[in-house]
């Protein structure tokens, strides 16, 4: 397997942020989120060097298939360092996101699973390939997705999808993420980054101080989506559960849980 990384490039007034997981659909380890994190708090605080919009995507013709589950019994089934996990890495990440002051345009291809509907779903455009497949089927690994990453997935595609990814492990087809307003085109495969990178470039010729400012009034209207401290303190409890080691440790077998 190759190095996990989240790279970070600049072609004139636009950022490139690419996920790499080579061998694993670019599934995010523990490294990648907090590389994710710093990458997007340092382009935070480069916007005023001529730095107009910023473009995610993933290496090899995957977006994200979701978390390197490989990692998951070294952390998973302690509620403390779960939540660690969770809130200070996964979230802190796509705080990180959702704070950066530039618009943001994802280039989805193939997987975009798990993790990758969470970052896609911090993203202002979503553009993504006719074959490109979306879900967070992690209810067969026996555990649930965290609350706030649920919000803001929840919010970004809507009610009947996101309940259906969540308590039915649906997977679905760009068309149908199009037809819920989550995605803004979809196009043949090998256009997607072609008009991924023009989208940023038309969104580069206009008025950064206006993106910015709408960038703050979107944030505002999103804020009524942030979950409770009380719904977070319960909510890593299942930690040391039974369905959750027999989820993970069926996935690494490759073999059907038995919940």
């Amino acid at each position: 397997m190759g190095e996990s990384t989240v790279s970070l490039r600049r072609e004139g007034p636009v950022a490139f942020v690419t996920l790499s997981n080579a061998g694993r659909l670019n599934a995010m380890t523990r490294a990648m989120w907090r590389e994710l994190r710093a990458v997007f708090e340092g382009i935070g605080q480069a916007d005023e060097a001529g730095l107009r919009c910023v473009v995610i995507r993933g290496e090899g013709g995957a977006f994200c298939a979701g978390g390197d589950i490989s990692e998951y019994p070294s952390f998973r089934f302690e509620e403390s360092s779960l939540r660690e996990f969770h809130e200070n890495e996964v979230w802190a990440a796509l705080q990180a996101m959702l704070d950066c002051p530039l618009p943001l345009v994802a280039q989805i291809e193939g997987a975009c699973m798990g993790a990758g509907i969470e970052i896609a779903s911090c993203c202002d455009i979503r553009l993504a390939g006719a074959s490109a497949k979306f879900g967070a089927p992690i209810a067969k690994l026996g555990f649930p997705m965290a609350p706030r990453e649920a919000a803001l997935v929840h919010g970004a595609i809507g009610d009947v999808l996101a309940r259906d990814m969540l308590l039915a492990a649906g997977v679905h087809g760009a068309q149908r993420l199009y037809d819920a307003g989550f995605l803004l085109q979809v196009l043949p495969d090998d256009e997607v980054a072609a008009a991924a990178q023009a989208h940023a470039a038309r969104i580069a010729a206009l008025a950064p101080q206006a993106a910015r400012l709408h960038k703050r009034t979107f944030a505002m209207l999103k804020a009524g989506a942030q979950t409770t401290e009380a719904l977070l303190a319960t909510a890593y409890d299942y930690a040391d559960s039974a369905e959750h080691r027999e989820g993970i440790a069926a996935f690494l077998a490759k073999r059907k849980p038995n919940f």
